[in-house]
């Protein structure tokens, strides 16, 4: 978990920053408070801008397209996604789920999607 771990941390260390140097609240929040949700709901509208500016560099994704473009810019796309992944991280942590949470769930529900799928789902 290592990587995980790195990322995780260099999230929480910004948000760290967030906190002491911007105004932004601290974590985790409390997610039954109305204010708080609101801020997740924020964070999440965030992230899937990101993930909405990563598509728009898929040129041939278009069903309608008959000419196919040959050129893609991977290093923005993969720029996006990154954007993407910080954005999520921060949901992550301001939800006060723990890197080894977010691993142990991502572990088990990978494993209800390989046994749906074998099973015909």
């Amino acid at each position: 978990m290592d990587k995980l771990d790195d990322m995780y941390n260099q999230q929480r260390d910004f948000n760290y920053l967030l906190r002491d140097d911007r105004g932004y609240p601290d974590f985790p929040l409390d997610l039954k408070e109305k204010k708080n949700q609101q801020i997740l709901k924020g964070l999440a509208h965030e992230c899937m801008h990101e993930l909405f500016e990563a598509n728009h560099l898929l040129k041939n994704s278009k069903n309608h397209r008959v000419t196919e473009v040959k050129d893609f810019d991977r290093e923005s796309y993969k720029e996006e996604l990154v954007d993407a992944l910080h954005y999520f991280f921060g949901i992550v942590i301001y939800s006060g789920i723990t890197a080894e949470e977010l691993h142990e769930a991502f572990m088990k529900k990978g494993a209800i999607n390989v046994q749906r799928l074998k099973s015909g789902y």
